[in-house]
């Protein structure tokens, strides 16, 4: 049976980042990996991220789009069911932020997926820098993302004091206990981890740390689900080509994540073409000025705004967050 791991993960929390680590580890060991980017969105932006992965020991495949939920999980079963006839000893699926995770356990019950997969790990990304101030439909998804995580690995421990990763995982905690769930996380912060939490620098990692995330399995915990669905929650507004230069874009995501009247944005992510600084452009003609210009990868959050360059793009930038205003959002991106 080929092994299944679930990397979940809030919004911005830096799920992709750890896919790519995670699944060169896999390669190193010698296994043939498939990665299932699984998004609710029109756009898979976090696809165009691994495309250097691919190889002869990596295939990537993508669901988008679904006019509904029960037509997104119809497309989630019929992918899984494609690649499980493909010789991969390992597939990684990478939700959305606002996955429900009991949407990969029930799939995986239903036949023939019973007999092809077998569940691995889920891993849960928190950010160590947790925002505090989350609303209580954000702190049901966190809670449900954890819930059943075999461990919780943390983003960006290296930036964050030992009272910041501290409070992050009370938060986590206090999440899991509003939806009446047993589980409880626990940190220690000596330089020994317990069991199911990891914070370490991601650059500094082990193959041995490699090694207990790749076998910390999965825990079916029970929790108490709310009425609303965890899609209907949050909102993702997509904007097309838009014209800023690097400074101007840094600056409008700030503006935008920090403004309240743009609602309450969690993550801002896309690609954008600006111009070379080298050249000033002048007598290109309309091909050599496409080709002067650079890609861009924009992935903010509250915390922190990176913005690197890269060889590929999709002209796209999306929005998500909770009783979003596309109007005040447009005004910051110049649209």
């Amino acid at each position: 049976m080929v092994k299944i791991d679930l990397i979940t993960g809030f919004l911005g929390s830096g799920k992709t980042t750890f896919i790519r680590k995670y699944a060169q580890y896999l390669m190193d060991a010698g296994n043939n990996i498939g990665i299932l980017e699984n998004d609710y969105g029109a756009v898979n932006v976090d696809m165009m991220l691994l495309q250097d992965l691919m190889g002869e020991n990596c295939e990537l495949e993508m669901i988008s789009g679904g006019c509904d939920k029960d037509c997104h999980r119809r497309r989630f079963k019929t992918k899984l069911i494609a690649m499980g006839m493909c010789g991969y000893d390992r597939v990684i699926v990478e939700p959305s932020g606002i996955f429900d995770v009991d949407e990969f356990f029930d799939i995986l019950h239903e036949e023939p997926l019973n007999r092809w997969y077998q569940i691995g790990n889920v891993i849960a990304i928190v950010d160590s820098k947790l925002e505090r101030d989350l609303s209580e439909e954000a702190d049901f998804i966190l809670a449900s993302e954890v819930a059943d995580a075999g461990c919780i690995v943390m983003s960006k421990s290296q930036d964050a004091s030992p009272e910041e990763i501290q409070g992050t995982i009370e938060h986590v905690n206090q999440a899991l206990e509003k939806v009446h769930c047993s589980r409880r996380f626990h940190c220690e912060m000596n330089g020994m981890d317990t069991a199911n939490v990891i914070h370490k620098n991601w650059d500094e990692m082990s193959k041995e740390d490699f090694d207990r995330i790749a076998s910390c399995g999965y825990v079916m915990a029970s929790y108490r689900k709310p009425e609303f669905e965890a899609e209907d929650a949050f909102t993702s507004l997509y904007f097309m080509n838009v014209k800023m230069t690097e400074k101007e874009l840094r600056e409008a995501a700030g503006k935008i994540l920090s403004d309240p009247e743009c609602g309450r944005v969690f993550r801002m992510k896309g690609f954008m073409r600006v111009d070379s600084d080298s050249e000033d452009g002048s007598g290109l003609s309309a091909w050599a000025e496409c080709d002067r210009r650079q890609w861009i990868e924009l992935n903010a959050t509250k915390n922190e705004i990176t913005i690197r360059p890269l060889h590929v793009g999709q002209e796209v930038l999306i929005v998500i967050g909770e009783e979003l205003h596309e109007e005040k959002i447009k005004s910051y991106l110049k649209i």
